[in-house]
């Protein structure tokens, strides 16, 4: 009787489940959530669309609850993004499950999905941890933002902009300014993502290390950078910019200008993505950058 009590105890959990909004990942989540009821659980749904062009300034929505067992995400890497920024700074295990297209913080295919959780909500699993970035913008000397990604910040420029001068500091060493369309400032995580079609090297996720990668450099020596992870990066504009967006994540954006320094750190909560036995990072890579005849 004891040791049906602790069952029963272990699968009464609270899951979060966030959908990527179109009809077919609804079907299969519709399904999911029916398949974790069954078990006993809890679920807390949030559909999910990517908010492009989001303005800081317009709020962010409320954040997970902090009892969540677990989250499982079902759609793209913008859903994934998204369901981080939901879980914030809490250290809520998280999994990704791919819908269609092969992504790449996806940990599972939907095929997989009831196997895993079913795995997942039954015995102990393990994550990884993932770095990301604290944020802070600091305007005329005053915070006025502080945010974390897990994938990058962009500094871009509008369609009509000029080119954009950052200046770039390391630990308060002055080490160049990018004369750029923008500037990537991704973790290893996000180093498949923007970076990687700016021209930024792919690093796995285990190297400890901040990727500064220029989009568009006028100058072609100015070549993506890795600097140890334990920096303080410090971006500055000229003082007459204009029409220059900072964005995070891809997910929201806040308009900057001369008057705005950019100080990138390495986050204090990193992301605890759960990892199932038999899935390999590698596999992923070569699936999705097509090497060895891979196809995606």
């Amino acid at each position: 009787m004891a040791a049906h009590n602790r069952k029963v105890e272990r699968l009464a959990k609270r899951i979060g489940l966030v959908v990527k909004k179109d009809q077919e990942a609804g079907r299969k989540a519709d399904a999911f959530e029916e398949w974790l009821k069954f078990r006993g659980c809890t679920v807390v749904r949030k559909d999910s669309s990517l908010p492009i062009n989001r303005r800081i300034s317009e709020g962010a929505a409320p954040p997970a609850p902090a009892d969540l067992f677990c989250v499982f995400v079902l759609g793209g890497d913008g859903t994934f993004l998204s369901a981080v920024r939901w879980i914030g700074d809490q250290p809520i295990p998280i999994l990704g499950v791919k819908l269609g297209e092969v992504g790449f913080l996806a940990e599972i295919t939907e095929d997989d999905l009831f196997n895993a959780a079913e795995r997942i909500l039954a015995e102990p699993f393990s994550t990884q941890s993932r770095m990301r970035l604290l944020v802070r913008v600091l305007r005329q000397g005053k915070e006025v933002l502080r945010e974390t990604v897990l994938n990058d910040i962009v500094i871009n420029k509008g369609a009509l902009a000029r080119l954009a001068n950052i200046r770039t500091s390391i630990d308060d060493h002055y080490l160049t300014t990018f004369r750029a369309d923008g500037l990537i400032i991704s973790t290893p995580t996000g180093s498949t993502a923007y970076s990687l079609a700016a021209g930024g090297p792919v690093v796995h996720p285990a190297v400890p290390g901040i990727l500064i990668t220029p989009i568009c450099p006028f100058t072609l020596t100015n070549r993506p950078v890795i600097v140890p992870e334990d920096v303080c990066i410090t971006l500055q504009l000229d003082a007459n910019s204009a029409d220059i967006m900072l964005t995070f994540d891809g997910q929201a954006g806040l308009d900057i200008d001369g008057d705005d320094t950019i100080i990138v750190t390495k986050g204090y909560h990193p992301v605890q993505m759960i990892t199932l036995p038999g899935q390999d990072y590698f596999d992923i890579l070569k699936s999705k950058l097509r090497w060895s005849g891979g196809r995606v």
